[in-house]
């Protein structure tokens, strides 16, 4: 081989592996629609538009929901398994990225050793050998195998980066709507002890005036079991308010028995909600983008299986001394030196590579179906919430006059029994009634909370794309962007 051969072949495969075989990607498109059916005027916004740099739950307005929501981004136990799910996938790809490069090895020996000559004692000598040299040896990339393995790793790592968020964005909407949950079981408690102070005084009322004959031993039995069966129902919040608080310190990472949430009144007003293009929720929503990153990934081991069919070039070289006196081995007429290229084609393989091919082409369907399901899905979510906050809203405003009427009747028909023109029975049917449309009322500005945190979550909670990290994932550290930034979020 002359001098300029192996500079001649690593010029070749430098040109060679310009070219990468196997189909680049383009994301392939899923049906969008033009605008969200349930929420008429819906405006056009741009991604940036849609979400801010304030956390999604402060549109709350909660300072105590505030300091839960940041903590589940530092001590919930699924996000942190996927945070290490995601550090993992970056070292796999940094992996893959150092395939680009030569392995290179330094080996040093020491040996002595005996022999004889015709196998007699006499003839037996003793020798020592020296060596050092320093190796190496590099795969050209020619048919961009390592390229495809490269990006396919690459997107894997940026689809695990997305599901970190989305596991980190479904716990905080847990834990939102698990908050206002709590919050309405503290009005609910609020609202029956009023209950049972009123119905106290119409105890006292029924006593009065069946010590001055005019009301029954009956309607004083009516009025106490009806005084009980409310009590009993306040005692009764407390189990549904404790297993709340416990699923809200499970969710921050802390034991239940040293976490407690005190009782409040008032619960929060629903938020209005920023306008967003049907087409944007594909930058918006993690889950959207691991699909779509997985289908890059599937079509990058297209190429992979398809550079299998050609042959691999590989080079390698060393460079050393050998020497029977360790104080001469690094002398000029000790040195030694190898170079050589190999170059490998499987000529049968019994439809191996063939299988492989298939394999990750019907992978790469199958991450297409999955990709566009998801897509359909997640416009499904956003309309099924659009849907309830409106139809909630609407019935809300009922449901807020029902409860002004009911009150009205209670107070009317007690003046009434008062006076002795209706029976007791008017009384609790009235008081019952309302009783059931407060309890009704509390459940809609509950279910309206839910349905608002449930859509922030299918808007993707102020997420975007731009979180996710860039080419080159394998150099970036697994805590910057995706861990800090999006933490917040």
């Amino acid at each position: 081989m002359t001098r300029s051969a192996p500079l001649l072949l690593v010029a070749c495969g430098a040109l060679l592996a310009a070219c990468a075989v196997g189909p680049d990607y383009q994301r392939p498109p899923a049906e969008t629609p033009a605008a969200f059916k349930e929420q008429a005027g819906w405006k056009r916004a741009q991604p940036q538009d849609a979400g801010s740099a304030s956390p999604w739950w402060s549109v709350f307005g909660d300072p105590l929901l505030d300091e839960l929501e940041r903590q589940v981004a530092i001590s919930n136990q699924n996000v942190k398994s996927f945070e290490a799910s995601y550090r993992s996938a970056v070292a796999i790809a940094q992996q893959a990225n150092a395939s680009f490069f030569p392995t290179v090895a330094v080996n040093g020996s020491g040996q002595r050793a005996q022999s004889s000559a015709g196998g007699h004692a006499i003839g037996q000598s003793v020798a020592n050998q020296f060596a050092t040299s320093l190796g190496a040896s590099w795969e050209l990339d020619v048919w961009g195998r390592v390229r495809r393995q490269s990006e396919g790793a690459e997107a894997t790592a940026q689809a695990s980066a997305a599901d970190l968020a989305a596991a980190r964005l479904s716990a905080q909407a847990t834990l939102a709507s698990s908050y206002f949950s709590l919050r309405a079981e503290d009005e609910l408690k609020r609202l029956l002890d009023s209950t049972v102070e009123d119905y106290t005084r119409s105890l006292q009322i029924t006593r009065n005036q069946y010590a001055a004959g005019v009301a029954s031993k009956a309607d004083v039995m009516q009025a106490d079991t009806q005084l009980k069966s409310t009590q009993a129902q306040s005692i009764a919040v407390a189990l549904q308010r404790a297993q709340l608080e416990h699923s809200i310190a499970v969710l921050t990472g802390r034991p239940p028995a040293s976490f407690a949430i005190a009782p409040t009144t008032g619960l929060a007003d629903p938020p209005a909600i920023p306008g967003l293009l049907p087409s944007v929720l594909l930058e918006r929503r993690p889950d959207i983008a691991a699909a779509e990153r997985r289908m890059a990934s599937a079509n990058a081991q297209i190429g992979v299986a398809t550079a299998a069919f050609y042959p691999n070039l590989s080079l390698s070289g060393s460079y050393g001394f050998a020497s029977s006196a360790i104080g001469q081995l690094l002398q000029a007429s000790n040195s030694l030196w190898s170079f050589g290229s190999q170059l490998a084609e499987t000529v049968f393989d019994g439809g191996l590579r063939s299988a492989e091919l298939a394999q990750a082409q019907a992978g790469f369907d199958q991450d297409v179906a999955s990709y566009r399901q998801t897509v359909l899905t997640g416009f499904q979510q956003v309309e099924d919430q659009l849907a309830a906050l409106r139809i909630l809203a609407q019935q809300a405003e009922v449901q807020n006059q029902a409860v002004a009427s009911a009150l009205e009747s209670v107070r009317l028909t007690l003046n009434q029994y008062k006076a002795g023109t209706v029976a007791y029975t008017s009384v609790i049917t009235v008081q019952t009634a309302a009783l059931a449309d407060q309890q009704a009322q509390l459940t809609l500005h509950q279910n309206r909370l839910t349905a608002s945190v449930a859509l922030i979550q299918a808007l993707g909670g102020g997420w975007s794309t731009a979180d996710l990290p860039g080419s080159g994932t394998a150099s970036a550290a697994p805590n910057n962007k995706v861990s800090a930034a999006s933490a917040a979020r």
